[in-house]
């Protein structure tokens, strides 16, 4: 009986634990949601902060957790910046004052690319891959570098991708298993601001959006080998900064991507067009997000539309599946978040708003301050927006605004949060900070 009870308690442990994972950048549903537990509603630099670690590099990736580990990635040394003018979000004011600053760099000899693993209770760093760089670097955006795509896992290794096109999985251990260079086989990694797509799982494959200048294409990989399983080419030119996301359909899984001629939805399991929503867009980074059978989407771009699509169609489903739309007001850069019936938004010009996820109406609009890049996440009845210049403000969930608090830290922070068995988990451009008990 002593046994039997250990057996049941070691279940239930683990259990608990994979709830708490936070295994995608957009959380356990790619939703943008907690698991039920409790979070941590206040913090500072000197108070209510578990730990923060530093980083062997920068980037803008936001953390992942699996178990008793947080992972993130980033780039150490400079790369190439882009020539040019590189635009702000911030309109009509002093991009510094909002908080809005270039990525900082680490300096060192060459350029590597880093897959760290910390422990989730301690922070100390459990493990650190580094890779070098396969050719030329291609040109990002002042705000990011190549680090830019979120890792994933699936509990047993994590996926980690770099804007090059190379890709490697790793055990939760940190030992290699295999790695892919996409760039080498399939054309380099070409467009604008720099590749930023993250990789998502779907069963035994890892999917991969490659919508750039000289070839758009999305490949599925065998997550076990980086085998590949299936690759569906699109027209050269054909881009996206978004991330594809998979959700549960009417009529089975969808593979869901926002790219610059629309919203399409494939079959995960063979890359075949299910759907599409036809409409231009010049920038579209923001992901979508699914809560009972509905798509919830900005498409990204200044004064973006936003937008709720039924899931289950087929061919263009422009008159047949849009639930409601709202033509401008979404975010440029960060995507929406449908928590307990409502949509929450934060906008590039430091302005939070809710609407009702029935019909799109807006229930209220305020200014707050500061610039948002970060996509918002919601868990124990709370909203967290996390600002570019370190101020994390967190609203009581509801159809009616009322801040809880407002929360300073040094740095700047362009990644999403992650939160996880009670802790939020920040990433400023050279660190990772756990916020909680």
């Amino acid at each position: 009986m002593k046994f039997l009870w250990i057996g049941i308690l070691i279940v239930s442990t683990t259990t608990a634990v994979a709830a708490n994972d936070w295994p995608h950048w957009r959380g356990p549903s790619t939703t943008g949601v907690a698991a039920a537990t409790p979070l941590p509603s206040a913090w500072s630099a000197t108070e209510n902060v578990a730990w923060q670690a530093p980083l062997q590099g920068a980037g803008v990736s936001s953390p992942i957790v699996s178990g008793n580990r947080v992972f993130v990635t980033s780039q150490a040394g400079d790369g190439r910046r882009r020539a040019g003018n590189h635009p702000t979000l911030t309109q009509g004011g002093d991009p510094a004052a909002a908080g809005e600053v270039t990525l900082r760099r680490i300096s060192r000899a060459g350029v590597a690319f880093n897959v760290e693993a910390f422990d989730r209770v301690s922070g100390k760093r459990l493990w650190i891959h580094e890779m070098a760089p396969d050719g030329e670097l291609p040109p990002v955006h002042d705000k990011h570098n190549l680090a830019s795509a979120s890792p994933v896992t699936d509990g047993e290794r994590v996926y980690a991708w770099f804007g090059t096109g190379q890709i490697v999985a790793l055990d939760v251990n940190g030992k290699p298993v295999w790695s892919k260079h996409l760039g080498r086989e399939y054309g380099s990694f070409d467009i604008q601001w720099g590749h930023s797509s993250s990789p998502v799982l779907f069963e035994d494959s890892i999917i991969l959006l490659c919508y750039h200048s000289p070839a758009s294409y999305i490949v599925a990989l065998d997550k076990r080998t980086g085998a590949v399983k299936w690759k569906i080419d699109k027209p050269a030119g054909q881009e996206s900064y978004s991330s594809p996301i998979v959700v549960q359909g009417p009529g089975g899984n969808e593979l869901i991507v926002n790219s610059a001629t629309g919203v399409e939805s494939f079959d995960p399991a063979t890359g075949k067009s299910l759907w599409t929503y036809p409409e231009v867009n010049r920038f579209p980074i923001p992901v979508s997000m699914v809560d009972n059978g509905i798509l919830y989407l900005s498409r990204g771009y200044r004064s973006s539309p936003f937008m709720a699509i039924r899931l289950g169609g087929r061919g263009d489903i422009t008159k047949t599946h849009v639930a409601w739309r709202v033509p401008t007001g979404g975010p440029y850069v960060s995507s929406l978040v449908h928590y307990q019936g409502v949509i929450y938004m934060s906008t590039d010009n430091g302005i939070l708003s809710a609407f009702d996820a029935s019909n799109g109406e807006r229930l209220w609009q305020e200014r707050v301050g500061g610039t948002f890049s970060a996509s918002p996440i919601a868990g124990d009845g709370k909203v967290y927006f996390v600002s570019e210049g370190g101020e994390t403000i967190v609203i009581k969930a509801g159809r009616t605004f009322s801040i809880v608090s407002r929360n300073k830290l040094d740095g700047h922070f362009v990644a999403s949060p992650a939160a996880s068995a009670g802790r939020v988990f920040l990433r400023a451009d050279d660190r990772i900070i756990a916020v909680g008990k």
